[in-house]
């Protein structure tokens, strides 16, 4: 464990995990608090406190789309939620990250692709490793942070209903009618990255979601040694409850729910507090998703309370025509905790000694 006093004055360590478009907006947000020396643009160090150290641990399940195409032809794994997490902490927000999620609207096999997919399933063939295909791609977009695959192997997503049916792939699951009982990767074991374990160990907080509890959120969970990691970690624990339900996954779900959810696949205490929008949503935005038969996810505060989660309840809201996070307010959040998070590794260090 390290010394205190170097502890207190080390950047706060953050450990986002999830996927898809919650994840890239939790790191949009925090990217403007983390410092690389010796980067252009990097924030003077007297007015950038508190700095960050942020790692995005990123699933790797995606079956449809693009990365789906690139997954089966080319056996590479899923690039497009890596992708949108690199672009998400790109320095440059302009021609590269337009690049990268630059998407060919024609042409017999590139219709449909990202550039970004397939720059990371080229890096993926030159280098003959995924995990390394990525730093190699992120050094390119001068990322701020590290991003990692929750997992360097292949993996199916697979759900089992409360109907008592069974459905395999991401994308069908996403669209399921019935209630999902429970989700499992397979083939067993998944291993995780070494790199993930070290820094969930150090951590200062570590982040679920926002995003798709049962595709973006849980199959993290799965992968070997990751909850027990978790678990086992001294920092603060944390799950952003999304805004609204998702049709096909969370329909009618409360915060509570959510949380639920996580203990059935991850284990029980595994987070110490949730993060819930209290910003009302506006008619306009309800009647949107009306259409859809999504509503507000509920904060049921009594039954999170007796999970034993602390409750944060902030205005999360970004002013758009979606119900969306916004990245500001998230990270704000997140720093905040992160920062509870290191006073707390600081008094277990003091009352180890």
């Amino acid at each position: 464990m390290p010394n205190r006093n170097v502890l207190a004055q080390d950047p706060l360590r953050i450990v986002a995990i999830g996927g898809g478009t919650g994840l890239s907006t939790l790191l949009n947000g925090l990217k403007r608090h983390v410092y690389l020396p010796g980067r252009p643009g990097a924030p003077d160090v007297a007015g950038a406190a508190p700095l960050v150290d942020l790692t995005a641990v990123v699933t790797v399940t995606d079956d449809g789309g693009s990365s789906g195409r690139l997954r089966r032809d080319l056996d590479v794994l899923p690039p497009g939620d890596i992708r949108n997490c690199m672009v998400a902490l790109s320095e440059d927000e302009a021609l590269l990250s337009r690049l990268f999620q630059y998407r060919f609207p024609a042409g017999r096999g590139l219709k449909g692709h990202t550039f970004g997919n397939l720059f990371l399933a080229a890096m993926t063939h030159l280098t003959g490793d995924f995990p390394h295909a990525v730093r190699l791609a992120a050094e390119v977009l001068a990322t701020r942070g590290r991003i990692l695959a929750s997992s360097d192997g292949h993996v199916t997503l697979e759900a089992r209903l409360e109907d008592g049916s069974t459905v395999a792939g991401e994308t069908k699951i996403s669209k399921s009618r019935s209630r999902i009982a429970s989700i499992s990767l397979h083939p067993r074991p998944c291993r995780p990255l070494k790199e993930t374990l070290e820094a969930i160990a150090r951590a200062d907080l570590i982040t679920l979601g926002p995003g798709s509890l049962y595709t973006s959120v849980i199959p993290n969970l799965l992968v070997d040694q990751i909850p027990q990691a978790i678990r086992r970690s001294p920092a603060l624990k944390a799950y952003f409850v999304n805004l609204m339900w998702q049709p096909g996954e969370t329909m009618r779900f409360t915060a509570a729910d959510h949380v639920e959810a996580i203990y059935r696949h991850g284990g029980t205490g595994l987070l110490d507090c949730v993060v819930v929008n209290t910003h009302p949503v506006g008619r306009p935005l309800r009647r949107r998703y009306a259409e859809q038969s999504a509503r507000p996810v509920e904060n049921d505060i009594e039954r999170l309370a007796q999970l034993r989660v602390t409750v944060v309840g902030r205005d999360l809201l970004a002013r758009s025509d979606w119900a969306r996070h916004d990245p500001e307010a998230a990270a704000t959040v997140a720093i905040e905790l992160a920062r509870a998070g290191r006073r707390r590794r600081v008094k277990l260090l003091r009352e180890a000694r």
